[in-house]
């Protein structure tokens, strides 16, 4: 019968790790502990923002591009200026060539969708009531890709086709209209259109659904005045966190104003920001609590074992199998306790998504158990374990064996 070979390096340190097992439990609680803390925190704070930027671009794209801005440029005579220039009125206006535009950015390969948008605004009237709207004509087709409005309708259906209309909830009770009923629709050159409401959606914002209408893409081109124009061209992006950087690229490329939501909503993507920052300060500060509690334990050991380790040497035991020895205690310590603050930390998570609930019993904001989470506070803890034992194994390497046996 064969029997397992097993280094000696690693019989001598589960050796020192069992006859300190009051020590090894510790240690091994706070390693759990500190990793079950690390991936508890992590999982709830990708969950967050993962939530947050959820709820903020649910209803806008990624990146809008839009055409330049129409500036004017003062007239010098002899170097002095001849008139006062006042900025322009910025006129409602198309993106030249837009089809070939979109063309382009769709090719791109940090893109998905590239949706043609034309906005303006214009007065809803029904019987002697009327409300400034703004109208957003779309193709559903490759808009709702981008805004999941089919989600968002209370009432109704998102059809759009060219006689339909799609108007937010509040707007739905100021004008007192519903599915099924006319409404009309009138340009800032008095040109009126009347629609049909399809569908009543709600955007969660009360401002949102006083004003946003949507409607086909050709009916705002015709009540807008840009027969065959777009106002602008939405964007989304693979890596919503990059999409400043696209942006300036197509913008750099094309020629356009790109303005991405980074930039729109500065202060969130701050925010979001600061949390990350949040985020990595703490693992960096339970890890190095974690790696201080290995070579602390494991110097103890070096004290208490310096006989052993002197009459190891004087076997003929070689330094590089005792700094071994000690190596490999520490990352024993670090892998194990990690085994178990994946565990801790996956109960947490658990036990979190039962506990923290909204008010209709559905989860706070959902959260993922990523294995590649586990898998790195599993290599990072057994790392930090090897890492913190060094100072002590090196140390013990260098005992001279008679000094040591003396005691």
């Amino acid at each position: 019968m064969y029997k397992t070979w097993v280094p000696f390096e690693w019989i001598v340190s589960i050796r020192f790790l069992r006859e300190g097992r009051l020590q090894t439990v510790f240690i091994l609680t706070g390693v759990a502990i500190g990793v079950g803390v690390i991936v508890f925190m992590s999982a709830l704070l990708a969950g967050l923002q993962t939530n947050f930027i959820q709820r903020v671009l649910s209803a806008q794209a990624h990146i809008e591009l839009l055409p330049p801005k129409e500036v004017t440029r003062t007239l010098r005579v002899d170097g002095v200026n001849a008139a006062i220039v006042q900025p322009p009125l910025q006129r409602l206006k198309s993106i030249d060539q837009w089809q070939s535009m979109q063309a382009e950015v769709r090719s791109m390969s940090d893109v998905l969708v590239v949706a043609p948008v034309v906005g303006g605004s214009a007065l809803a009237v029904r019987g002697s009531a009327s409300r400034a709207i703004s109208v957003t004509g779309v193709e559903p087709e490759q808009y709702f890709q981008i805004v999941k409005l089919p989600e968002k309708i209370v009432f109704g259906e998102s059809r759009l086709s060219g006689q339909d209309i799609l108007i937010g909830l509040e707007l739905s009770s100021d004008l007192g209209v519903g599915v099924g009923d006319k409404l009309r629709v009138t340009n800032a050159a008095g040109d009126a259109i009347t629609l049909t409401v399809s569908g009543v959606f709600d955007l969660g914002n009360k401002g949102a659904n006083q004003r946003s209408t949507f409607v086909a893409l050709r009916t705002a081109q015709s009540l807008l005045g840009l027969p065959g124009g777009v106002t602008s061209l939405e964007v989304t992006v693979r890596d919503v966190y990059a999409a400043e950087v696209i942006a300036q690229r197509i913008s750099a490329t094309l020629g356009v104003q790109a303005d991405s939501w980074i930039k729109g909503s500065a202060q969130f993507f701050a925010a979001i920001s600061a949390q990350t920052t949040a985020n990595t300060a703490i693992r960096f500060f339970v890890g190095l609590s974690v790696a201080f509690g290995i070579a602390s334990v494991l110097v103890v050991s070096v004290v208490q074992k310096s006989r052993e380790i002197g009459i190891l040497r004087a076997m003929g035991i070689s330094r590089g199998q005792i700094l071994r020895v000690f190596l490999l205690q520490g990352g024993v310590l670090g892998f194990g306790g990690a085994v178990l603050g994946c565990l801790v930390g996956a109960g947490g998570l658990v036990l979190w998504q039962h506990l923290a609930l909204n008010a209709d019993g559905t989860p706070l904001f959902p959260l993922v158990l990523d294995p590649n989470l586990f898998a790195l506070a599993l290599g990072l803890a057994s790392v930090t374990g090897l890492l913190a034992a060094f100072a002590p194994a090196l140390r013990a390497a260098r005992l001279d064996p008679v000094e040591a046996i003396r005691g």
